[in-house]
Formats: structure tokens, sequence, C-alpha cells
């Protein structure tokens, strides 16, 4: 009788190096001993730097990650959730941080890192998607609504100011440019409005951000440093250029508003994040490997805003429209992609996430 042979089991090393969670091994005597690809990728350096280095190296002796590893050592496991990682040497990361002995006697320590901003990005891109579809509807009803009453009431005040003396003729010359200022909000609106794909081109990043940064960097005048840290083998994406200038003028544009003064700085980069997936409720998972970031070292997004910073009419400027991130939401939807947004006083990064291009051309 035959009997069937079961197919040896995966490595611990390859089960580890295909987690999406930062994973860390932490021997009795406080060092690193092996970090997986995720943990490289939070922590901002390769397995040869980490590997061997003591913990409080990446982090502060002060920080609660430290506690729950001392936790840990004393018996079971340790959690803690919304954990800021910050040392000299990284930026801060806000993490879920799970800590629990290997069991061995030996005191040796697995530590598990999840990013909260990812654990919220699902969430986060299921509101934006109904808040921006929802706009859409609103959109095509003022689009209807309002434009052909606003072209005939400054069609009034225009002869109105011909036939009127020097004083009323600036009443008239008021009531065109409240008119037009309303016509430019419904057109702003109306943009959700339009359902259409985005259209199919090979769309360059760099050139896009490019044409950003020019545009953007007259208007600033000089007060503000712009900083461009692109990765050079980036592929293209495909989708419409006019839509993604626009989405990331908007976000420059907010940065902009956001910097300081004096000393103010943006930095625009791209990265290839291989092996990101996203899950956004249903349907086949989105393979979003590039990354485009805009990191502005301004006052950063307060604490009230952060959950409904892309819904539309959300706004901190004075006399905003609060359409801007809103639009950016929907066009980065309509290419597949996700929008992201981490702040903190001094330091803010807008992520956004895209497909790359298929292989034979054409959409992902």
């Amino acid at each position: 009788m035959d009997t069937a042979i079961s197919p040896a089991p995966p490595e611990a090393g390859a089960i580890l190096g295909a987690m999406p969670v930062a994973v860390l091994t932490v021997d009795g005597a406080g060092r690193i001993a092996t970090a997986n690809p995720a943990a490289e990728q939070l922590l901002g350096a390769g397995s040869a730097l980490l590997v061997r280095r003591r913990l409080e190296d990446l982090v502060r002796a002060d920080s609660p990650l430290a506690a729950l590893v001392e936790l840990a050592r004393r018996g079971g496991g340790a959690s803690e959730y919304g954990v800021v990682l910050s040392s000299p040497k990284l930026p801060e990361r806000l993490v879920d941080a799970h800590v629990a002995p290997l069991g061995d006697g030996a005191g040796d320590l697995l530590v598990c890192l999840v990013e909260r901003s990812m654990a919220r990005l699902i969430d986060r891109h299921l509101s934006h998607r109904g808040a921006a579809r929802s706009v859409a509807g609103m959109a095509a009803i003022l689009a209807h609504e309002l434009k052909n009453p606003l072209s005939g009431i400054r069609g009034a005040a225009q002869l109105i100011e011909r036939a009127v003396g020097e004083s009323e003729r600036e009443l008239a010359q008021m009531i065109c440019e409240e008119t037009d200022r309303i016509r430019n909000l419904v057109e702003r609106v109306d943009a959700f409005a339009d359902d259409r794909p985005p259209g199919g081109e090979r769309v360059n990043v760099h050139r896009a951000l490019e044409h950003v940064r020019r545009l953007e960097g007259g208007a600033a005048g000089g007060r503000v440093r712009f900083v461009e840290r692109y990765d050079p083998s980036l592929p293209p994406v495909w989708g419409n250029r006019d839509q993604l200038v626009q989405a990331f003028l908007n976000i420059v544009k907010n940065a902009l508003e956001a910097a300081p003064e004096n000393g103010g700085e943006i930095e625009l980069s791209t990265r290839y994040r291989h092996g990101f997936k996203f899950s956004g409720g249903g349907g086949k998972p989105l393979d979003l490997p590039i990354v485009v970031a805009v990191r502005d070292n301004g006052r950063g997004v307060p604490d009230d805003l952060r959950d409904t910073l892309f819904e539309p009419f959300v706004t901190t400027r004075r006399g905003g429209a609060g359409l801007g991130l809103a639009l950016v939401a929907r066009i980065v939807e309509n290419h597949g992609g996700v929008v992201e947004c981490e702040s903190r006083p001094g330091r803010t990064v807008f992520r956004v996430r895209l497909p790359a291009m298929a292989d034979g051309g054409g959409a992902p």
C-alpha cells in the first residue's frame, strides 16, 4: 500500500521573509539575532546592519518598546498599541508592538512591530472612496443647476455696469467677481462628477513631479527649499498625466501652506516597494509597488482632522474650500491606488501608492 509523503514544511526563514509584519528576534543579551525584510523596511536598515546590534541602539532607553521587552523577560507576552519608535537615526514611526518569549529558556524574545499607519489604511481608504462617490453625485447636480444661472447673473451684471454711474459700477463689478468665484468653486466640485476612466498613456512619475516642482517652486519665492530623492529605476504608470499632476500639485500646495516661513523644506521622493499589496474590502488585492511621497516640515495636521482629512469640505485654511485633498483621493482611486498621510509637528508625509504598468503596456 502506497503511503503519501507529505511535502516538507517551509523553513522558518522563508515564512518570516514572506510576512508583511516586521519581526525581530532578540537574544538574552538584548542583541538583535534576526530581522525579516519587513523589519528592514520599517527600521530603514539592512539585516547585516541590524544583526548583533542592541535594541536600545535603535530606540531610546525610555521607549515603551524597551519597557515591553523587560516585561516579557519577566514572563509571558506583552503588547502595547500606538508605540512611537524614535531615535536620533530613525524617523518616528507609530507601531503596535507585541513581544513574547521564544520558550527556549535562553531569554530570547520575538518582537513583532505592525506600523499603525498601514493598519488604518484600509479603513481610511474605504472612507475616502465613499466620500468621493457622495461628492460625485452632488457635483453632477450642482454643475447642472448652478452653471446656467451663474452665467445669466454675470451677463446681467455686465449690462448694468455699462448703464450706471461710477459709484454703482463698483457694485456691478463686485457681482461679477463674486459670480466668478462661485463658478470656479462649482467647477472644482464638478471634477468629482467625471466618472470616465483616467485615460491610457505611459506616465513618467518623475517628469510629473518635476513639472509640479517648477510650478510651485516659483510660487514659493525661495522661502521653501525643495529636495528631490527619486528612485531612478521607477517604472512608468498607466493613466492620465494631467490628473496625476493635479493630484501631486494639490498635495504640494498643502505642503507649501504648512511649511514655516523660515527654513521651510519640502521633499519629493519616489521608491519601488516590492511585495506591497492592499486589500480594499473585497476583490483581488491590489499590487501597489510605486510610492510617491511628499514630506514637509510644517506644523502638522491637527489631531481632530486626521481621520477626515480626505473628505470634502475639510480644511484648516481660512477661505479654503476643502476640496483639494478630496480630489487627490478620487484621482488616486481612479488610478487603482491609495493615498495616506502620517503627521506630527515638524514632519508630515503624504504617500501615494500606485500600481506599476503591466509588462506588455497598458493598465495593470
